[in-house]
């Protein structure tokens, strides 16, 4: 591809999806602190975002088009950029390294993360490159990372998510969850470890309520071993309706997720994994064992998903942006004080319970 994206100080923030479920929230939070240049394959659909209609902004927001499955190129003068859409050919991500413009992803599946990684850094940045792409733009990375340190280290970091059914969930989730068919590798006690989507189920009281969660593959439990030295990361999974989670397990031990992953079974699964509703409550608990002990987090967001995983990327741009941040690919949890960022965390509304 020739796009051609150029380093512009002064220039707006690229918010790559600006108009989507995730990257409509995100606008929401960045516009007051940098304009905004929005992309998409159907400009009009972002128009509710322009003419002053952000809050507490003057015509501080733009769209262009820009349709990653099309070959036409795009440029632009940008002062970061943040990808909020699936990049499977890595389009966004060569043009802004390449560019030397500051980078902030937060919507890849792991083995997507592996490969941008490989590919940022063959490319050899000059310009900071986060790939936020934990459970709910890094927040889970942030927090783990904060326990971790209070616990003298992660020897055993476990996740635990409730899944609002009633929460509104943009496209790519559909993507994401559909990958229940493929094995993954952790670590487990420091040695790799190969587990089966939605094995290995159990009862965890999240926001007190108790809800049986079982393994998913987020990109949280490849950083964290690298990162912080955690012996074993689990990431699991469960909804807020009971019925609604069984179906799913029943779903699994059937081998819908293998024998049915073709497009023929597509409208099966995907009516398993995506009902967005109005919205809902966001909820998710980290425990981390350390030599310590243990301590356990327990983060609520009214706003649901979609506004905690923009806060995710939200942070993820103030990190890139800043006075003195350092070139080279980074994560979440990289950030010298994560603690700190608890704090930011909740000036927007999230409730951090910490024990």
């Amino acid at each position: 591809m020739n796009d051609s994206l150029e380093l512009d100080t002064s220039g707006p923030v690229l918010i790559v999806g600006g108009y989507g479920t995730v990257g409509a929230a995100l606008t929401r939070l960045a516009a007051p602190d940098w304009p905004l240049l929005l992309t998409g394959r159907n400009p009009d659909r972002g128009s509710h975002l322009t003419g002053g209609k952000v809050p507490g902004q003057q015509q501080n927001v733009t769209v262009q088009k820009w349709d990653l499955s099309q070959p036409e190129p795009f440029t632009a003068k940008v002062r970061a950029v943040i990808s909020a859409v699936n990049d499977p050919d890595d389009r966004v991500l060569r043009a802004a390294v390449r560019a030397g413009i500051p980078y902030v992803d937060v919507t890849r599946w792991t083995s997507r993360v592996t490969r941008a990684v490989t590919q940022a850094t063959l490319l050899r940045p000059t310009a900071p490159v986060l790939l936020s792409s934990g459970w709910m733009g890094g927040v889970t990375n942030i927090v783990a990372a904060a326990l971790a340190q209070d616990a003298g280290g992660g020897d055993t970091i476990d996740v635990a998510i409730r899944y609002d059914i009633n929460d509104q969930a943009g496209v790519d989730s559909v993507d994401f969850m559909d990958r229940l068919g493929l094995d993954f590798e952790v670590r487990k006690g420091g040695q790799a470890a190969v587990v089966r989507p939605l094995t290995d189920a159990r009862w965890v009281d999240v926001a007190g309520h108790r809800t049986k969660v079982a393994r998913l593959d987020t990109p949280e439990q490849f950083t964290l071993p690298l990162t912080i030295g955690a012996g074993s990361v689990a990431t699991r999974i469960g909804f807020s309706s009971n019925t609604s989670t069984t179906a799913l397990l029943a779903a699994r031990a059937v081998g819908l997720f293998r024998w049915g992953s073709g497009e023929r079974w597509a409208s099966l699964r995907r009516s398993l994994l995506y009902s967005p509703g109005p919205g809902g409550t966001a909820h998710l608990r980290i425990d981390v064992k350390g030599p310590a002990g243990t301590r356990t987090a327990v983060i609520s967001d009214p706003q649901g998903q979609a506004h905690l995983t923009a806060l995710g990327g939200f942070l993820g741009l103030r990190t890139v942006l800043e006075e003195g941040a350092r070139a080279g690919v980074s994560f979440p949890e990289s950030a010298p004080d994560p603690a700190s960022r608890l704090a930011e965390l909740e000036s927007h509304g999230v409730t951090i319970l910490r024990s």
